[in-house]
């Protein structure tokens, strides 16, 4: 999302685990011309999302595939009525057919796409793009 199309007062707020990334981020988010818009948190996100007291309009998710359920449940009840989770890499170039993978990062994703499968508190539509990314709309 470009930041120039955040509401007047919005921020991004960005979490990445790793620190070596911070200042290369950094350069280019000033080049860009957005840095004032952009909050940048490093860390692990089950120790920082907890501490955010706000909700969120859109959520990204795109990290560490064993723990996609988990970053689910830490933001879901921060996202407003309406808003919006992208799940990024939920097809994991048709990795996700292989039922019986013991790849800890496929079986990740999949039980991520079945826990959502049966969740009847958000709208959902997976977008065959590249690797697939998952539309999650909360009610």
């Amino acid at each position: 999302m470009s930041c120039k199309r955040l509401k007047p007062g919005g921020k991004l707020i960005t979490i990445e685990i790793n620190d070596e990334l911070r200042e290369f981020s950094h350069s280019y988010f000033c080049k860009a011309g957005v840095d004032s818009k952009i909050i940048q948190m490093t860390g692990k996100a089950q120790d920082i999302v907890p501490g955010l007291n706000q909700m969120f309009d859109l959520v990204y998710i795109d990290g560490d595939k064993r723990e996609y359920i988990e970053y689910f449940k830490l933001i879901v009840d921060k996202v407003i009525t309406g808003g919006f989770i992208l799940a990024d890499n939920v097809l994991w170039g048709e990795k996700v057919l292989e039922k019986t993978t013991k790849d800890p990062q496929t079986r990740g994703i999949i039980e991520f796409n079945e826990m959502i499968r049966k969740d009847k508190s958000i709208e959902k539509v997976i977008l065959p793009v590249r690797d697939g990314i998952m539309l999650l709309r909360v009610v």
